[in-house]
């Protein structure tokens, strides 16, 4: 039996990754203490919000393990805020906001407004066959990519949505909400490569 993929559980909607993962016969953890962290194949850094996010895993002594196993090759999926997360670069961060960084990438956050701008549309995403119906809620923008990223996926207007590099997925949008799972398979298949 494999390891299990965690889901970093300290805010956000980390019941709907592990509810996605079931659905894939994929064994999940809630990843709130450093041996959560250990025993873990994969992690996934869920939506919420991001300043938060850090301020809690500071709290519970995660932050800088998080950002170690992340540097030294943990394959983690970053969706929304976990996108911010995992941005070496946030372009509006607050004063002191930090992430765990490994992706060269430069995010915004909240890029296309409020709760209200919220919007679903259908994406093309490499490496999946058709199209990914994606929910963007106060999601981030992917405003500049380094050249170890491989962008995956744009909106219609060109604007970047989703990379990855050899270890990490980032997309600004939400497939755990809309019933779509193959960006989760292909998390996976990066993992099990």
């Amino acid at each position: 039996m494999p390891a299990p993929i965690g889901v970093l559980a300290l805010q956000g909607d980390f019941r709907e990754h592990r509810q996605t993962l079931k659905a894939i016969d994929q064994e999940s953890i809630e990843v709130r203490t450093l041996a959560d962290l250990a025993s873990c194949r994969g992690l996934i850094i869920p939506g919420g919000e991001s300043t938060v996010m850090q301020k809690l895993a500071v709290a519970y002594d995660l932050f800088e393990p998080l950002k170690d196993a992340i540097s030294a090759g943990l394959p983690t999926f970053g969706t929304c805020a976990g996108l911010i997360m995992l941005a070496n670069e946030i372009s509006d961060g607050i004063v002191g906001q930090a992430g765990f960084g490994g992706l060269d990438i430069s995010v915004r956050r909240n890029a296309f407004g409020n709760q209200l701008d919220s919007f679903e549309v259908d994406l093309d995403f490499a490496g999946i066959e058709g199209p990914v119906h994606a929910a963007f809620i106060r999601a981030p923008l992917i405003e500049r990519v380094g050249s170890s990223i491989e962008v995956l996926s744009r909106l219609a207007d060109g604007r970047i949505v989703g990379v990855r590099n050899t270890s990490m997925l980032g997309i600004a949008f939400h497939p755990e909400v809309t019933g779509e799972t193959r960006i989760h398979e292909l998390f996976v298949s990066m993992i099990d490569h």
